[in-house]
């Protein structure tokens, strides 16, 4: 009976060691697979990353809108153009057709705007991040189209867009 006792012991000392030793196997397995495939990795790193980079950012992605959609939308479907800088930015520059509500206001003054909900709503900034925060506040308010336009006024210009005021 002792000997039985001894053995199932050595048993699982044993399998113990050749279990630990696997994982060692498997684990330079996996660091030479990084070693000999940096370049791979690279590329897919780098490619996840730049599909990432418009959302973050704020530009077109995440319900944002290029700046032709935008026009396009606002001539077939009277989509309303919600500029949402503060007034000192809006008074050096706007695009003539749209209305400012500053982002800090917009909840209050949204409403009393844009009456319908069922209205396409465009909010538009400097660069796109206002907007876009716009656009969700406008979605929570029950706007059901509510867009970014990506890239804000520096894209609405550098598509030779009309912008009146001060530095146009």
């Amino acid at each position: 009976m002792r000997t039985d006792w001894r053995q199932a012991i050595l048993y699982s000392i044993k399998s113990r060691h050749v279990h630990w030793r696997r994982a060692a196997q498997q684990e330079r397995l996996h660091v030479d697979f990084l070693l000999q495939n940096w370049l791979l990795i690279l590329v897919a790193v780098g490619s996840g990353a730049m599909l990432l980079f418009p959302a973050l950012t704020g530009g077109v992605g995440q319900g944002g809108m290029s700046v032709a959609d935008a026009v396009q939308k606002m001539n077939r479907e009277k989509a309303v153009l919600v500029d949402v800088r503060e007034a000192g930015e809006y008074a050096n520059e706007r695009i003539a057709q749209s209305k400012n509500i500053p982002l800090a206001q917009l909840s209050e003054k949204l409403p009393q705007t844009v009456k319908s909900k069922s209205t396409p709503v465009l909010f538009l900034c400097a660069h796109g991040s206002r907007s876009a925060r716009a656009a969700a506040i406008a979605k929570k308010l029950g706007y059901e189209q509510a867009y970014s336009v990506g890239g804000g006024m520096r894209n609405w210009k550098s598509a030779n867009m009309p912008v009146s005021g001060g530095k146009a």
